[in-house]
């Protein structure tokens, strides 16, 4: 299932009037900017990774050519920097949003953008009312706790399955 974030200006981004300013980007492969990338870039309006991309080519296929390789050798590592480019694509956007003080709202797993939209909003309308649902509760905290208080031994060893240790070792601290 294709993951989205959510971007939204800084000034403003949690006020209801702005959610038409609000920006989901897909996360994965974009074929379109892989086949057409300067045309993506310049159609999705990240300028600085346009004069990038140019410049980037541009050196890539001057080196490539002093180097003496053939026409067909060129445009295979062309068609792999194309590879590359629809894999970052997303990237390349939420970079530039947070280069334009854009921040991320959220993340959404959803099948297309209309049902992230709408997971989004029904998720954010409630925490904007105070509702809690814990089922849309996403920590993006540290690593989970494994010790009651911290630099203490941990309080009891790990449960064991039901029907012992799974593995080669039949009991634990066995011969091996």
């Amino acid at each position: 299932m294709p993951v989205y974030t959510v971007h939204a200006p800084s000034p403003g981004g949690s006020d209801l009037r702005a959610t038409d300013k609000f920006v989901f980007v897909r996360d994965g492969f974009h074929f379109w900017a892989m086949l057409f990338g300067p045309f993506w870039l310049a159609w999705n309006r990240l300028w600085l990774a346009l004069i990038g991309w140019i410049v980037f080519l541009a050196a890539f296929d001057a080196a490539l050519h002093s180097l003496g390789l053939s026409r067909g050798s060129i445009f295979f590592a062309n068609c792999i920097v194309a590879l590359l480019m629809g894999f970052e694509a997303s990237s390349l956007r939420r970079w530039t949003f947070s280069r334009g003080n854009w921040r991320q709202l959220d993340v959404v797993v959803a099948d297309d953008e209309d049902t992230a939209e709408r997971r989004f909003f029904e998720r954010w309308s409630q925490k904007q009312r105070g509702i809690v649902n814990d089922q849309w509760a996403v920590d993006r905290g540290g690593p989970p706790p494994t010790r009651n208080v911290p630099g203490q031994q941990f309080s009891s060893p790990p449960p064991l399955p039901a029907g012992g240790i799974i593995g080669l070792f039949p009991e634990p601290g066995g011969s091996r």
